[in-house]
């Protein structure tokens, strides 16, 4: 299963997120964020195998590789309303796109909606709320249960070592986003919280 811790900002969170067998580690770009970043200082931070990921909220493009370059990203997670055309620009390999499954009636129209953007994306990540940023709430699990994406996604939305048991018995994701679960404050995360997510998530 993917495992990704999002919102880091220290070393020694990204450092045992590499050692707990983390796939990805996420950095924030979002200026009205807590978790906010420096694009400089993401660049050194020594993240061992994870693969780097920037969550973007308004950039364009050109504004996405800029930071890209800087920070030593390797994805760009799309949580606005950049275009298809953005996503092909920066590299379908490279795009994970945001989906939030409340906008959408039911399981087709959300796999609908997923069809649309399986040929500029490589991942999705599915979060609660309508609107761009992450929101900390849960999803209806339930409601995902026989979902079917051309793409491997990650549960996201208030997932954390209390609630990750029962979200695995429900769905079926490829693997989960953690943020607000693991924290003791924005952007500070609990070594704990962070250790028992991985071993639940059977990564280490």
């Amino acid at each position: 299963m993917l495992l990704k811790f999002c919102g880091l900002r220290r070393q020694e969170d990204v450092a045992l997120a590499a050692r707990l067998g983390a796939t990805h580690c996420g950095f924030v770009f979002h200026a009205g964020s807590p978790r906010c970043v420096d694009a400089v200082a993401v660049s050194r931070l020594e993240s061992g195998a994870m693969l780097r990921v920037g969550v973007f909220t308004g950039q364009d493009s050109g504004e996405i590789a800029r930071i890209m370059r800087l920070a030593r990203l390797d994805m760009a997670q799309l949580h606005a309303g950049q275009s298809v055309e953005c996503a092909r620009r920066l590299g379908p390999e490279r795009v994970i796109r945001v989906l939030w499954p409340q906008r959408y009636g039911d399981a087709a129209a959300l796999e609908a909606a997923a069809g649309q953007y399986a040929d500029s994306c490589a991942l999705y990540l599915l979060d609660a709320g309508r609107t761009g940023g992450g929101s900390g709430r849960t999803l209806v699990w339930e409601d995902l249960e026989d979902l079917r994406l051309p793409h491997p996604w990650l549960l996201a939305g208030g997932m954390s070592p209390a609630n990750l048991r029962q979200a695995l018995a429900r769905c079926r994701p490829d693997g989960v986003d953690c943020n607000s679960g693991v924290e003791d404050a924005p952007g500070r995360k609990n070594a704990r919280a962070m250790t028992d997510m991985a071993r639940l998530a059977g990564r280490s």
